[in-house]
């Protein structure tokens, strides 16, 4: 394991406990807050679907399957999941992508990362020079441009 990569890695376990990122769901009504049109309309469809099939008599029956798809489909709104950041997925494109999102593009490493790149001793003078040449490019580094240093030493 690279010095990059190890401090990578550390930063990105401290995010993880920082945020209570563990995957695991938790009851939240985050979706109301967010949406109270969406969540509104649907429950104005779920009444409006509930009266036509009350009404029908080939429908009335069925009426507990309603119920119960609408309830098990709504219970995924009223939970919020803190997918873990890894090292791992940095650079990865697969279908953690769709639960994880981009994450290692869009979010930026904090100060104290490239600080401890820049002090460390067992990183390379051009691997430092190329870090501050992205910071005086982009001024703000994403997880991705930190780990790209690292890709490139690998790579040669």
């Amino acid at each position: 394991m690279t010095e990059i990569q190890h401090l990578l890695t550390e930063t990105i376990d401290k995010l993880n406990r920082e945020e209570k990122r563990d995957n695991r769901p938790r009851f939240s009504i985050s979706f109301i807050r967010n949406h109270p049109g969406l969540f509104i309309a649907m429950y104005i469809g779920w009444f409006a679907t509930l009266l036509v099939m009350l009404q029908s008599e080939t429908l009335a029956d069925s009426v507990w399957l309603l119920v119960i798809l609408f309830v098990l489909m709504n219970g995924f709104f009223f939970f919020d999941v803190y997918p873990r950041y890894k090292y791992e997925d940095i650079d990865v494109l697969d279908l953690r992508v769709c639960y994880n999102g981009e994450w290692y593009n869009t979010r930026y490493v904090p100060a104290s990362l490239i600080d401890a790149i820049l002090r460390s001793p067992r990183v390379d003078a051009d691997k430092k020079s190329q870090l501050h040449a992205m910071v005086s490019r982009k001024g703000n580094l994403s997880f991705y441009d930190v780990f790209s240093l690292d890709k490139s030493a690998k790579a040669s």
